[in-house]
């Protein structure tokens, strides 16, 4: 999809999203991008709005696309992964800019009941495999 008017000028990715996570696709407002972490199937989307970090940094038509990029997000996980449950959160206690994580979990899998954060060490995906699941949720996200 190309970009909108939504894209700021002045973004610029944190740091530490880039290192940890690969680019999926570009969605209207966010980047949609993997965590590269084969213990789950995690999406973190991030809107290209600069100096965001609150969701009530972005107005209310930004408000309305996240949501609908979220669905998108969720619906795509769902679909290509059957999870148990889907978790949807934007913490952003380590890093402020403002991104929401949209996570398959599974009953079975290293962290459950609990949440992901610090359940375990990310495992991160080989390479053949981290091409395959991005090209995978690239497909879902553009359908």
């Amino acid at each position: 999809m190309p970009r909108t008017p939504y894209a700021a000028t002045r973004f610029a990715l944190h740091p530490q999203l880039a290192d940890d996570t690969a680019p999926v696709i570009e969605l209207p407002l966010c980047e949609v991008r993997l965590m590269d972490d084969a213990n789950h199937p995690w999406l973190v989307l991030v809107p290209r709005v600069a100096d965001a970090v609150e969701l009530i940094d972005l107005d209310a038509t930004q408000r309305a696309q996240l949501s609908t990029e979220i669905d998108a997000a969720a619906r795509a996980l769902k679909a290509l992964f059957k999870p148990h449950k889907l978790n949807i959160a934007a913490l952003g206690n380590l890093v402020p800019q403002l991104h929401v994580h949209v996570i398959a979990r599974y009953t079975d899998d290293i962290a459950w009941p609990r949440p992901v954060w610090g359940a375990a060490n990310a495992r991160p995906y080989a390479p053949e495999d981290l091409i395959e699941r991005v090209n995978a949720l690239r497909a879902a996200l553009a359908g």
